[in-house]
């Protein structure tokens, strides 16, 4: 299984299913978001990833980098907030890692290194800050190491996914030091992180579509 790769049809169905996901989860990232910061996060979510998949349904996309385009140029483009530049530059640098088509388990490391990189580079934030930051990070340190032990792209996505998932409940008891959650001080003190969560969202759906593929 460690030599199958992911191809076009996975990256639609990953993308797809996020969309079903995070408009499932509008009003918790709302309500969410709400607590520490403008409280559109949830919206601007689910209407970015619905305009990205009213662009795929146009057709022409031809690889995985192709998607992860259209999804970066339309976030971009249609999201405000900080959610559009940020997850923009994390679609983005992780088209430019993956290279076209056809991702091994060394292919998924690359993808979620480039969305990190490209987060990190906007944002300016790390790791403790409460931010998608505390998601990303242990989702790649994860990815590597499934990778590394031979698992499938379908294991490394879901470890990847889980390990975010736990990053996203560890911003709970953390201060915000950066972004709009950062004026609250301590009163940001016991509220998962909005972009934390959807990316945990995001990164569950990468793998759904591996392990359906």
């Amino acid at each position: 299984m460690s030599d199958d790769k992911l191809s076009l049809a996975w990256a639609d169905a990953w993308i797809r299913g996020a969309q079903a996901v995070l408009a499932e989860h509008r009003m918790e990232l709302i309500d969410l978001d709400r607590a520490i910061g403008d409280g559109d996060h949830g919206e601007n979510m689910d209407r970015g990833f619905k305009a990205v998949v009213a662009k795929l349904d146009e057709g022409g996309v031809t690889d995985v980098a192709g998607i992860l385009k259209v999804v970066a140029s339309t976030l971009m483009s249609k999201v405000g907030g900080a959610a559009g530049p940020l997850y923009g530059t994390a679609f983005m640098r992780a088209a430019k890692a993956v290279d076209g088509d056809d991702v091994d388990s060394s292919g998924v490391v690359a993808l979620i290194e480039g969305a990190l990189e490209g987060i990190v580079a906007r944002g300016k934030a790390t790791t403790g800050e409460k931010t998608m930051v505390d998601a990303w990070t242990p989702a790649l340190e994860a990815a590597k190491a499934a990778a590394a032990a031979g698992e499938s792209p379908a294991a490394t996505l879901r470890a990847a996914a889980e390990a975010a998932a736990t990053g996203a409940e560890a911003t709970i008891p953390l201060q915000a030091t950066k972004g709009r959650a950062s004026y609250l001080g301590e009163r940001s003190i016991g509220h998962k992180d909005p972009g934390a969560t959807s990316t945990a969202y995001i990164l569950a759906t990468a793998a759904d579509a591996a392990e359906a593929a």
